[in-house]
């Protein structure tokens, strides 16, 4: 968990070498969610800004809105969540990423919580 980073969404980010970001909601999100039952995927090539709604997690409890940790270009999204959305809650942090980003630069993931950071402000609320 330390090679990632989190928006106050609840989104996960784990950049790599190559400037591609890999993205999913948090644990603490899918928990707060309950049982998944649909992902709605972004469409591969969309440039998004951060903040904007990238995706639709619907729960047996609600929808909720997946905003953008960094403004971007969606590069893949994981298809294997059309037929097992149920894989955000089995795992989250691995096989529950809902997409990757081409990332224009590093300041808007510097400025995201290190998980110490993230650990604390889910604690608060």
């Amino acid at each position: 968990m330390e090679d990632l980073r989190f928006s106050e969404d609840h989104v996960w980010v784990r950049l790599d070498d190559e400037g591609i970001a890999t993205c999913g909601i948090t644990d603490y999100a899918q928990a707060e969610l309950g049982d998944i039952v649909f992902v709605e995927l972004p469409s591969v090539g969309a440039d998004i800004l951060q903040g904007e709604e990238i995706a639709v997690i619907e729960s047996v409890k609600t929808a909720s809105e997946v905003k953008m940790p960094l403004t971007g270009t969606i590069v893949s999204v994981n298809t294997l969540l059309t037929e097992a959305p149920e894989k955000i809650n089995e795992s989250p942090l691995e096989d529950g990423w809902i997409f990757r980003c081409e990332v224009a630069g590093d300041d808007q993931y510097n400025e995201l919580m290190d998980a110490d950071a993230y650990q604390e402000f889910v604690g608060s609320l």
